[in-house]
């Protein structure tokens, strides 16, 4: 009988570690991710197909061309933020952004993290978004969207347990009833992307969005971002320090801090204005 109990306690363990990242609540844990510390190599690859890497990101506006791309290999970074789709994109046009473009900076050694520039909130702060705010049905625009971001991700040719960042420009989050819109659009588009086998990403500034989706943590609502993508500027990189964050929640190897933004750096000659990041969170795994 004392065999039997045994055998079935190792059954059930087996069981709970078969849990994909993808479907695990926000701020739960999972034992079953490798990580890989050194910012350079191939990253390692969770159980469940996950790729995550840790180590140094820049995004910028404009997707660069792959010529910019390998002169920016002399520099820490090895990752980096494209924005791929999203009706709020501030550079629509993105000429070098395609499936070839994604493959190449693959061979480079480039880690790519999609960001989904969608529909903002309806109490957004900055003017440049004011024009792409969300409407009265959050819920189904959410959902929407969240199909548009997964159809555009496969064009590219980004894979099914890829992260997709879900980019919430700073909104008024003591609006109460903007910050119901604003949940109900994010909690929708995480749903959805979930459903279709992504990894759903969430980038806000720490002191609205992040806060926001923290609170909404520790009351247990559902459907919340796998991976939280947090704006602190003007201060040192760090991952687990943030303020407003629990220690425990979305670790490990699921968050990203926006530690600088509008910097100019030059790199094999070329210069961009970028945002720094340091990074231990999901990656896109490109065919």
């Amino acid at each position: 009988m004392r065999l039997r109990k045994l055998i079935i306690g190792f059954v059930l363990v087996l069981t709970a570690l078969a849990v994909d990242l993808a479907a695990l609540p926000p701020g739960a844990a999972t034992a079953r991710t490798t990580h890989h510390t050194d910012g350079g190599a191939s990253p390692a690859r969770a159980a469940a197909g996950v790729s995550t890497f840790h180590g140094w990101a820049f995004d910028t506006c404009l997707t660069q061309s792959t010529t910019t791309m390998r002169r920016w290999r002399h520099s820490k970074y090895r990752a980096v933020g494209v924005y791929f789709a999203g009706r709020g994109r501030a550079c629509k046009r993105q000429p070098h952004l395609d499936h070839a473009w994604m493959r190449s900076v693959k061979r480079m050694g480039w880690r790519v993290l999609p960001v989904y520039v969608g529909s903002q909130s309806p109490c957004v702060i900055a003017k440049n978004k004011k024009h792409v705010r969300m409407g009265r049905h959050p819920w189904i625009q959410g959902r929407k969207e969240a199909r548009d971001a997964v159809r555009r991700a496969k064009a590219l040719g980004i894979l099914r347990h890829s992260p997709l960042y879900l980019d919430m420009e700073a909104y008024s989050l003591r609006k109460k009833r903007c910050a119901r819109t604003t949940l109900s659009f994010v909690r929708a588009w995480d749903r959805e992307v979930r459903r279709y086998g992504y990894v759903p990403g969430f980038y806000s500034s720490a002191d609205s969005g992040v806060r926001h989706i923290e609170k909404a943590r520790r009351a247990g609502v559902r459907d919340l971002p796998t991976v939280i993508w947090f704006a602190r500027w003007h201060t040192s990189p760090h991952l687990y320090r943030e303020p407003v964050l629990r220690g425990g929640a979305w670790h490990p190897a699921r968050r990203i801090h926006q530690y600088a933004g509008n910097v100019k750096e030059r790199h094999g000659g070329k210069k961009l204005v970028i945002d720094r990041n340091l990074v231990h969170a999901p990656v896109a795994r490109v065919r």
